[in-house]
């Protein structure tokens, strides 16, 4: 039997904040100016829905570690600049929170000084503040469960009864291996195609994630 959704797991870049865009964007800028030329579906493929430490490593097998210490530097600067001159919420996400009644928290593979500027910038921080789990709390960032079940464990929850909301196939990937189910947003920059698999729902706008939530 199914059990009751008890708790929304909220994916935070590309689901709560439209920061995908931004870092495909200064991860391209980046590979062009250190010597790794990327498409944007190269970095959908291998970046996206990633931790730090895990793009880290990437770099550092294709460019060496003190290139890699550089991209990750850049990156931050770059990033934090793109988000101050004009991060939005995902087009929909505050109406959909408005009408989801469930308990809720935040599960990203960012870090946690990240969330609180992107979030903060965006206005969402304080709805979640408290409930906020960042893959560097986790040995194992995404497609891994870890992130999740330790979100689940935090806030009380079978896992079971938890919903993960992501747009990254790492993290449908994280939230299937947590025996969770999962509702794909489409409507960034990851295919629907990469996001569909068992026990996930793929939709593109989030006007429709309250709906799709109630509907178990």
């Amino acid at each position: 039997m199914i059990k009751p959704i008890e708790l929304v797991i909220f994916d935070c870049d590309g689901v709560l904040v439209d920061t995908e865009r931004i870092a495909t964007r200064v991860q391209i800028a980046l590979g062009a100016e250190l010597g790794w030329p990327l498409t944007e579906g190269d970095v959908i493929e291998l970046f996206i829905g990633r931790s730090n430490a895990s793009v880290h490593e990437q770099v550092a097998a294709r460019l060496g570690g003190a290139t890699a210490d550089v991209w990750a530097k850049r990156f931050e600067q770059l990033h934090r600049e793109a988000v101050d001159a004009g991060l939005t919420p995902v087009d929909g996400l505050p109406e959909a929170l408005d009408a989801i009644t469930l308990p809720t928290c935040v599960a990203s593979s960012g870090s946690h000084e990240k969330m609180r500027h992107t979030l903060g910038r965006t206005g969402l921080y304080d709805r979640f503040a408290g409930r906020i789990h960042s893959a560097t709390e986790v040995a194992r960032g995404k497609p891994a469960p870890d992130l999740f079940l330790y979100a689940a464990q935090r806030m009380g929850v079978d896992p079971a009864a938890c919903v993960v909301v992501e747009d990254s196939r790492p993290g449908v990937e994280a939230a299937r291996a947590a025996g969770m189910r999962s509702l794909g947003y489409a409507g960034g920059m990851t295919p629907a195609g990469r996001l569909e698999g068992p026990g996930t729902h793929v939709f593109h706008d989030m006007r429709d994630l309250p709906g799709l939530i109630a509907a178990g």
